[in-house]
């Protein structure tokens, strides 16, 4: 089988336990298909860079999967037809990632590399 990471983004409007049930929706859709899902992350509600279906913010959520691709075509054609479903991606992988993704790892601001720029100078004019 092989492996898939899949976004999707949610309507602001739809609340975290109705995305829950729809992401649990998802993982058994593809549990009948042959397929299954190692890991759920629910990113939270984020503003969108652009305005989609007159929705500022979305919910979204970060599914690992690993299913042959029959599943996961159907799993995008129930999708397409939910209306809380704005948007969806899935990216094909050759492995799946451990632990928790880039977006739930918290970087604390003097954690970054030249977090600390030294002393400011006198300011000239």
């Amino acid at each position: 089988m092989a492996y898939y990471e899949h976004i999707f983004m949610a309507r602001q409007d739809v609340s975290a336990q109705q995305v829950e049930e729809l992401t649990a929706t998802y993982t058994e859709l593809l549990g009948n298909n042959g397929g299954k899902v190692t890991k759920t992350e629910y990113w939270g509600v984020k503003t969108l860079s652009y305005k989609i279906n007159k929705n500022r913010k979305a919910h979204y959520t970060l599914l690992n999967i690993d299913a042959p691709h029959t599943a996961v075509a159907e799993m995008e054609r129930h999708m397409r037809i939910n209306e809380d479903v704005l948007r969806f991606m899935t990216i094909r992988v050759d492995a799946l990632e451990e632990g928790p993704s880039v977006m739930m790892q918290k970087r604390d601001r003097d954690d970054r590399p030249g977090g600390d720029r030294g002393p400011r100078g006198p300011r000239r004019f």
